[in-house]
């Protein structure tokens, strides 16, 4: 607020001196002295002394006085050098003024040079901005001309403003085309700005982001701070900012870069740009932070200080005759015999002295010019062509002094850009930039932190998240494995189809199982190809086969399980008992239908919503090789837009499905012949798919943006699940062909336990039968055939006392009666009956009937007539009692103990009357165990 009320003030004072000058009466002793008509001779006499107005502050106690005491000994050897060349025909007389870099005080001085103060062609000087912009502001009113060495405020580049106002130094606007030279050269196109909130700097800022705007550099933030920069600083770096271009002055610049190493935003991923004019060491004198000078620094380490070159580096003799370093020499040698320190400027003053010499120079051989032109009328020049002229002439100025190439464009210097990077505690000028020609020059002094420049931004390197190839490989092979088995199936399959074994089993529904799990195994193939592999149209395609295959491959796998075992609940389960045949035909209608609904699902699914190739990008993760860019990874998806809804009606399907598989596998449970029925292997299968499914599906859901998880997962249950069923239905077939082909083939006996924590009067059996009818005839024939068990219990026992009776008295009981043989004969036929035909009560009748002559009872009537005593005691009579009581014992007694099968030793004694030997079938052979 205080330089723009000064600027207030400075215009009202303007004004105000405007008209006491302009005003008849109180201007009348000024305007008299400002016409050069009144003299207009001095161009045409060698050796005269031009006067020459210099503003600047020479008072101690002033601001910027400093800068005015290292002038002078540098204006004095311009001149000095002027006069030493014989080259301008007058002598350059320097009236100093003391603006005392005040407004008001300014305005005094130089009110009191043009009033009283001897006629001034030009004006030489301006120091501070606030009191050179008002000066020069009223040039044009007073037909002068104004050249300053060290006002560099880019305010005064308005030439609609200040249009007779040069500068030998550049101003502040000048380092911005050097700039973004310097930006180009890395191909830097992303920057922030960090601005003081004071006008010397948002000018020079809005002029950069002109200069950036023309050169297609983006400005990715601007931010202007006043006191505390920190909260600035941090939208820096929240915006990612890298490169960042300051405009602040030093007091302030100690805070920035406290803050930037707090933020830790130093080092080789950072570059700071900001001006080059601050003073010497000023990281020590204006350090009012809480930070220590290590840590500053550590921030400030490698940053960019731009601003104009003082002294020309090129040892190049320019107008005076010497090079930059020979002045440079003699300046210090003036310095020290009038004790002052050395101005920045000081070359630039030196070089407008000379610029005055060559500008006058020139008016002056246009006026004579002119004036020959002119003999014959009296020619005569005023304050305003003499203005007019030298105006022109300045803008024509070109020639190489001590600063460099001097030539004005517009009025502005187009000097040298010097380019220094802080390196070690120190700066160090690593380039410089030529305004005139354009050209950027860095030599290899320019070192960064890290080992390229910084990027401009976070530079995000998209990384596809792919299945790495050793795990697909492997995946792969274990593939090829279970395809070659499947195979291997499918030979042994084929083969053996006429075998009686492989022929019950159905082959087609085993060739079709083959078949769904090779399909099955083949969907792992096209799960492990991603975008590395294939492009994203063929991926697109990929999404589509592999879910093709993998739905139908399942459905032809577990259908023709299901189809199967649905043949033998239909047969089984015939509660009519009447012939049933069921065609392999029927059951490829069965895996056909089965298959249709999944075309039809499928087909729908294409149409109306077909899979698309999706990208899902993830958050950045640092690069781990250490580079300065940031990872983004990507994971490719097949997705559609209602993915949930056809993923629930598949679901739906199969799990349908695999509970219809489930229900049958239940219901056949008790068939028991290996060749017919697969029920308790597919049982299996289906829990384990059932499982592993669910697991897999979850993990697979869980590990979604980890694609090796993933895939690992989905390829071993695919693998796990074919494999398993595959080896449940064929290795026990592949087993028994080996071993024992024909009896896997037989029947398998019913077998019955009595349940011991019940009543003993009811026995829990378990009854397996190719030809049983149903459980309520199964229940009456165990009912019966437990009655009949009891009863053969108790006539063992009534035959056991007779024949304990007997070997206790020989002599004295006599033989067996007749009646008893019935009884005998009754134990018989009820074993009979037990190990007979199952369930026919036709035959226990038969056996009941049968008269006991028939039976082994029987006896030779040639033996009846012999004596008792001779007749039990013959050695006949002891063997046939023998044969009777060791049966009955053995059938009786030791299958309660779990002895040998009942059908394995009979009272008969003839072969043929054996059940053992009897020709029944197969199927109605019944085995009791346990009484």
């Amino acid at each position: 607020m205080a330089p723009a009320r000064r600027d207030r003030g400075g215009r009202e004072m303007l004004l105000l001196l405007s008209a006491l000058l302009f005003h008849p009466a109180l201007a009348k002793v000024c305007n008299d002295r400002t016409k050069h008509g009144q003299d207009n001779s001095w161009f045409t006499r060698d050796g005269e002394d031009l006067p020459i107005m210099v503003l600047m502050p020479m008072n101690e106690s002033a601001p910027m006085s400093s800068i005015s005491q290292g002038i002078e000994p540098a204006v004095q050897l311009a001149i000095q050098h002027i006069r030493e060349s014989r080259r301008y025909p007058f002598s350059l007389i320097t009236k100093i003024y003391d603006t005392e870099c005040d407004n008001a005080k300014g305005l005094r001085a130089f009110f009191d040079a043009i009033c009283y103060g001897p006629k001034h062609l030009m004006i030489f000087g301006g120091v501070c901005p606030s009191v050179t912009s008002i000066i020069a502001e009223s040039l044009e009113g007073w037909n002068l001309v104004q050249l300053s060495f060290a006002a560099t405020t880019p305010v005064l580049a308005d030439k609609k403003k200040y249009p007779n106002f040069f500068r030998t130094v550049p101003s502040d606007n000048a380092v911005n085309p050097a700039v973004v030279k310097f930006l180009n050269h890395y191909n830097w196109t992303r920057v922030g700005t960090l601005t003081q909130d004071v006008q010397r700097f948002s000018e020079v800022r809005n002029d950069l982001t002109s200069e950036l705007e023309k050169a297609d550099i983006q400005i990715a933030d601007t931010e202007s701070f006043s006191n505390d920069p920190c909260v600035n600083v941090k939208k820096l770096k929240d915006n990612d900012v890298r490169i960042i271009i300051g405009q602040f002055d030093e007091n302030l610049a100690s805070q920035v870069f406290c803050c930037a190493y707090n933020l830790n935003m130093f080092g080789s991923k950072y570059q700071w740009i900001i001006p080059g004019w601050y003073q010497h060491k000023w990281w020590e004198q204006a350090n009012t932070t809480n930070c220590t000078v290590k840590k500053l620094l550590t921030a400030m380490e490698g940053y960019i200080s731009v601003d104009f070159e003082p002294l020309s580096s090129r040892p190049v003799k320019g107008i005076s005759g010497r090079t930059p370093q020979e002045y440079e020499m003699e300046y210090t040698r003036e310095l020290r015999q009038k004790g002052v320190e050395a101005s920045k400027f000081h070359g630039f003053a030196y070089d407008g002295i000379w610029v005055i010499a060559k500008t006058l120079t020139r008016v002056m051989e246009l006026l004579r010019i002119k004036q020959r032109q002119n003999t014959y009328h009296n020619f005569t020049v005023d304050d305003r062509d003499v203005g007019k002229m030298v105006l022109n002439v300045m803008n024509e100025t070109n020639f190489n002094g001590v600063t460099g190439q001097v030539m004005f464009r517009n009025g502005e210097r187009m000097g040298t850009i010097k380019f220094n990077q802080f390196q070690d505690g120190q700066e160090l000028k690593v380039g410089e930039y030529n305004a005139i020609a354009d050209v950027l020059d860095l030599n290899n002094t320019i070192k960064f932190q890290g080992v390229e420049p910084p990027k401009d931004r976070t530079f995000v390197r998209h990384q596809r998240r792919h299945i790495n190839v050793p795990l697909y490989s492997i995946l792969s092979t274990i593939t090829i494995l279970g395809m070659l088995m499947a195979g291997a199936f499918l030979f042994f399959n084929i083969k053996n189809r006429n075998h009686r074994l492989i022929k019950m089993s159905s082959p087609y529904m085993n060739n079709l199982i083959i078949l769904g799990g090779m399909l099955s195994y083949a969907s792992i193939f096209l799960f492990g190809l991603d975008g590395g592999f294939v492009s994203d149209k063929e991926f697109e395609t990929l999404c589509t086969v592999r879910t093709w295959i993998l739905i139908v491959g399942y459905t032809t796998a577990f259908g023709a399980m299901f189809a199967k075992t649905w043949r033998v609940h239909a047969i089984f389960k015939n509660v009519k008992m009447k012939k049933k045949i069921i065609k392999d035909q029927k059951l490829l209608i069965i895996v056909g239908g089965m298959l249709l609904i999944d075309l039809c699902i499928l087909i729908c699914w294409q149409i109306v919503d077909p899979l698309r190739r999706t990208v899902e990008e993830y958050s950045l993760e640092p690069d781990p090789q250490g580079r300065d860019i940031a990872i983004r990874p990507f994971l490719e998806h097949c997705e559609n837009t209602h993915m949930t809804i056809w993923l629930g009606i598949v679901y739906a399907y199969k799990g349908l499905l695999m509970l219809f598989g489930c229900f049958l596998a239940w219901e056949t449970r008790n068939v028991s012949i290996p060749a017919l029925n697969d029920s308790k292997y597919i049982g299996m299968s289906v829990y384990n798919v059932g499982i592993m499914c669910i697991i897999g599906a979850a993990v697979s859901f869980l590990t979604r943006d980890q694609p090796n998880v993933q895939f690992c997962i989905v390829a071993l249950v695919i693998i796990f699940c074919s494999t398993i069923t595959l080896c449940l239905v064929f290795v026990p077939k592949l087993i028994t062909m080996r071993t024992n082909p024909d009896a896997a083939t037989q029947n398998r006996r019913l077998k019955f336990t009595q349940n011991q924590k019940k009543e003993d009067s009811k026995t829990s059996t378990s009854v397996t039968s190719v030809n049983q009818a149903n459980t309520s005839r199964l229940d009456g024939l165990q009912t019966d055939n437990h009655r009949l068990r009891m009863r053969i219990t108790e006539l063992d026992k009534e035959l056991e006392e007779v024949t304990m009776q007997l070997q206790d008295t020989p002599e004295k009981t006599p033989y067996i009666k007749q009646n008893h043989y019935p009884d005998a004969n009754n134990i018989l036929s009820i074993r009979n009956f037990t190990d007979g035909k199952d369930g026919e009560k036709s035959i226990l009748k038969n056996h009941l009937e049968q008269k006991p002559q028939a039976q082994w009872g029987s006896m030779d009537p040639s033996r009846i007539s012999r004596g008792p005593l001779e007749d039990i005691n013959s050695p006949e009579h002891i063997q046939r009692r023998l044969s009777l009581q060791l049966p009955i014992l053995h059938h009786a007694y030791l299958p309660s103990i779990g002895g040998v099968d009942a059908s394995c030793t009979s009272p008969n004694g003839s072969p043929g009357s054996s059940p053992r030997h009897r020709h029944m079938p197969p199927s109605y052979r019944v085995m009791v165990s346990g009484l």
